[in-house]
């Protein structure tokens, strides 16, 4: 038995849920106590937080830490997302904050904070995965901006960011005395430029049935118990059109009161709620669902994920792998050959773990870097490195961190081009020298595999390497001429050696007639 703390240092709201972990691969909420703070209202008009809101957050910090004491919590993480993550002091403020309360807290990239609000759905387990049957898109509406990922049977299909928050979204209205009754022909203004294209670029055509719900707003409707019991949590498009037609003929107020929040919370409802509107509209989406889940399950989800306990059966790698392949297709990267360039890598991967001493989330970084190892081909084939760096860092993969994401698109980079030492680095780069030495490791594994495939004919498909002495023998057993390959091998195996001082050597068995 394990008790855990996770807590979310969100843009208008301080939360924390502990939760109890049973030997029987259970999880059970046992608190949940949360905390009004409007950290995004200063930081996305000035980009700091005031020094009375730095002592408000300390002070609930160390009220949240005595709670903690009083469960005799065994672990906890701490995560702040849009709202720190925009700050221009961060690192100062987040400082200040470990000194006086003693909680660290991490802060989420924008695909990772997703990431965990995707696996707090999943901890939903057969109810999920039942709905991704069909065509369906999450949508996660946050204080700094919004998320919308497409799943097609089952598969992840695409997952764009739209800075469309409703805190964000609130402040601008704010700032021009928007009345009530404007709110929803400005935020059609405000929104309708990011939405039309999002429809135009990733939904148009595609048949989209459901839409699952993530906020902390709408939740409240939605999960009011209907005549059905059983359907809790569920809404369909005619009984979200009569929920639309009551906030608009209602003041804040009267919304405030029917549903027990503050005038506040109604106002961020309302807009939230025109979000969903729309998104309705484009997509056509004739069922919600809100599972009423937060950051702080996908937190503690992910933490049972890290003490090995099975509390879904979900495969998350595949969705990210899934992205990528999406990505890749939407460049015209050639399918035949990323399969053909990740299964090499793996094979060379496997074979060559005592030289490199990586683990299971580099492989995930290889290969990713296989299936995008071209993307840049659509913009230029002479800049192919650069091109290919430049598309993966402005293209955002779920469940995959910035830093994470600048090293893949180097070693897609470095695949390509003279390899950078780290004495000549970027230091504008986010990558420390361990981060370097991963790239440096990966990019020689995927050079190896390129040069095995030079003329684009898998000629290489079934291949064994083995280490032996200080030798990477490469053996492929066809009738095949490999001249070429051959030919054009030794660039690529210079860095390979130099990386791990063992040299890659070409060997065919020719198969008898």
């Amino acid at each position: 038995m394990k008790t855990f703390a996770a807590i979310d240092v969100g843009s208008y709201e301080l939360s924390m849920k502990i939760l109890e972990f049973s030997g029987k691969n259970k999880m059970r909420e046992i608190d949940h106590v949360r905390h009004k703070i409007e950290l995004g209202t200063e930081t996305y008009t000035t980009g700091k937080l005031s020094y009375e809101k730095v002592d408000e957050l300390c002070r609930i910090l160390r009220e949240y830490a005595d709670i903690m004491k009083s469960y005799k919590v065994d672990a906890y993480k701490a995560y702040g997302t849009s709202a720190i993550r925009e700050m221009e002091n961060t690192s100062i403020v987040l400082d200040q904050i470990a000194q006086r309360t003693g909680i660290v807290i991490n802060v989420l990239s924008n695909s990772e904070q997703r990431f965990l609000d995707y696996k707090s759905i999943a901890s939903k387990g057969k109810e999920f995965d039942r709905i991704l049957e069909k065509g369906t898109v999450i949508v996660d509406i946050g204080g700094g901006s919004i998320q919308v990922s497409l799943f097609e049977k089952g598969t992840l299909i695409t997952t764009q960011n739209l800075r469309l928050g409703v805190l964000r979204l609130h402040e601008r209205l704010g700032r021009i005395n928007a009345k009530h009754s404007q709110i929803e022909e400005l935020l059609s203004e405000i929104d309708d430029a990011q939405l039309s294209v999002l429809h135009k670029l990733y939904l148009k055509d595609k048949e989209i049935q459901n839409v699952i719900l993530v906020d902390d707003y709408l939740s409240v409707w939605v999960k009011e118990k209907r005549e059905n019991k059983e359907q809790s949590g569920y809404a369909n498009a005619g009984q979200y059109s009569r929920f639309m037609d009551y906030l608009r003929t209602k003041s804040t107020g009267e919304i405030a009161v029917h549903f027990g929040i503050s005038e506040e919370n109604a106002s961020l409802m309302f807009i939230s709620a025109v979000l969903l509107d729309r998104i309705l509209a484009m997509t056509g989406a004739g069922l919600i669902w809100a599972p009423g889940v937060t950051l702080c399950d996908g937190i503690a989800y992910e933490y049972a994920q890290q003490q090995n306990m099975e509390i879904s059966e979900h495969d998350f790698e595949k969705d990210i792998l899934d992205c990528a392949l999406n990505i890749s297709k939407r460049y015209m990267g050639s399918r035949k050959r990323a399969e053909t360039l990740e299964s090499l890598t793996m094979t060379i991967f496997d074979s060559t773990k005592k030289l490199h001493g990586l683990g299971k989330r580099e492989k995930l970084y290889l290969r990713l870097a296989a299936i995008l190892h071209d993307c840049g081909k659509y913009i230029s084939l002479v800049n192919l490195g650069e091109c290919s760096y430049q598309i993966i860092m402005a293209t955002e993969i779920i469940g995959i961190s910035h830093m994470e994401r600048e090293m893949i698109a180097n070693v897609v980079k470095f695949n390509h081009e003279e390899f950078d030492y780290y004495e000549g680095w970027d230091r504008t780069s986010s990558l420390d020298k361990r981060a370097y030495l991963t790239v440096a490791k990966l990019t020689a594994i995927l050079r190896i595999a390129n040069g095995l495939d030079r003329s684009h004919k898998q000629k290489f498909k079934d291949v064994k390497a083995a280490v032996k002495d200080r030798e990477l023998i490469l053996t492929v057993n066809n009738k095949t001429d490999i001249t070429l390959e051959k030919g054009l091998f030794e660039d690529r195996a210079q860095f390979f050696e130099e990386v791990f001082n063992v040299r890659p050597v070409i060997v065919q068995k020719r198969i008898s007639s």
